[in-house]
């Protein structure tokens, strides 16, 4: 208990968690302030790509072999299965229609890539390493959960839940999906020699741009809990918080069963813990058109995000040290 204090009173005192409380507070005051969207957008693309590359190059000094194929292989059962744990759980917990229930159980089997970025950054403040691959396996992570809740939707045999070519379109050719594969295959041909060339504007900026980005989050994130009150209960609220521990538990032991480092047994906490809001919700858009995005994208982004950011990653990263004895 006192690593996860100590972890999570340092991180709270990180640039980029006040950055986000910035952010959330001004959002709830009604505060003029905002980011641009084209900025925003320009943020977010140089995240995915920053991130993406660093771990082309990392895997590129690894080389592809056994234990990656396997992380990637982890990684997607698990985003396939948490959509059913999550599916389950709301229904215990709140009365949502099966709709909402499956659109929701999408975003918790999915990723969120900022939540994943700022787990590297708190463990590489604490001079802890990871496999250079794991971005691999977070990009692995963005689909599956889709194919489960469309599953779970037509079992039901309400709404509409047809793998039709927009939706596979959508899935395949998400922005962020093809940025972050795509800048990890230019870090794989490119390696070292690569990074070395670009590294003052890929490397260094990195923390201050995650700053800035993560005020809008803030912002973001602020103005859904004050636009949704009145959509989601105490239930809800409830597995906002709830699920994020059932993920990072199903993380822990697919991270044990995989052999991984202690920092990447808490980078997979991590990402199994998280919620999506950029790859999913453009996917529901076409698939679920009759799910609630109040629901969907508050829970994910406003409940579950700053969770994890304020006491999720040091959870994560303090239980995957005990447990690796890292």
């Amino acid at each position: 208990m006192t690593e996860i204090l100590t972890i999570a009173g340092q991180n709270l005192l990180s640039p980029m968690i006040l950055c986000f409380a910035l952010g959330l507070a001004a959002a709830l005051a009604r505060s003029e302030l905002t980011v641009p969207e084209a900025a925003a957008k320009a943020l977010s693309i140089y995240l995915l790509f920053s991130i993406g590359f660093k771990g082309g190059v990392a895997v590129a000094d690894h080389g592809i072999d056994a234990r990656l194929l396997a992380a990637l292989a982890g990684g997607v059962v698990l985003s396939f299965l948490l959509p059913f744990a999550a599916f389950a759980m709301l229904g215990v917990l709140t009365r949502m229609s099966h709709i909402d229930r499956a659109a929701v159980a999408a975003h918790y089997g999915s990723i969120s890539i900022v939540t994943f970025v700022t787990a590297t950054s708190v463990l590489a403040a604490r001079g802890i390493t990871s496999e250079g691959y794991m971005v691999a396996v977070a990009a692995a992570m963005e689909a599956p959960a889709i194919i489960s809740a469309l599953w779970l939707v037509s079992r039901s045999g309400q709404g509409r839940a047809e793998m039709d070519a927009d939706l596979w379109r959508e899935i395949l050719l998400n922005g962020s999906i093809v940025l972050l594969v795509g800048s990890f295959m230019i870090g794989l041909v490119t390696g070292a020699p690569g990074l070395a060339r670009i590294e003052s504007f890929i490397v260094s900026p990195f923390q201050g741009v995650l700053c800035l980005f993560l005020l809008d989050m803030g912002l973001v994130a602020g103005r859904g809990l004050r636009g949704s009150r009145g959509v989601l209960g105490g239930g809800a609220l409830l597995f906002g918080v709830l699920m994020p521990l059932a993920g990072a538990t199903a993380g822990l032991g697919m991270g044990l069963a995989l052999g991984l480092s202690t920092g990447g047994v808490a980078l997979l906490m991590t990402l199994a813990a998280s919620a999506s809001y950029i790859a999913v919700p453009a996917a529901m858009r076409v698939a679920l058109p009759e799910a609630n995005p109040s629901v969907y994208l508050t829970l994910s982004l406003g409940v579950t995000f700053p969770f994890n950011l304020v006491l999720g990653i040091p959870l994560y990263v303090a239980v995957a040290g005990a447990v690796t004895g890292g």
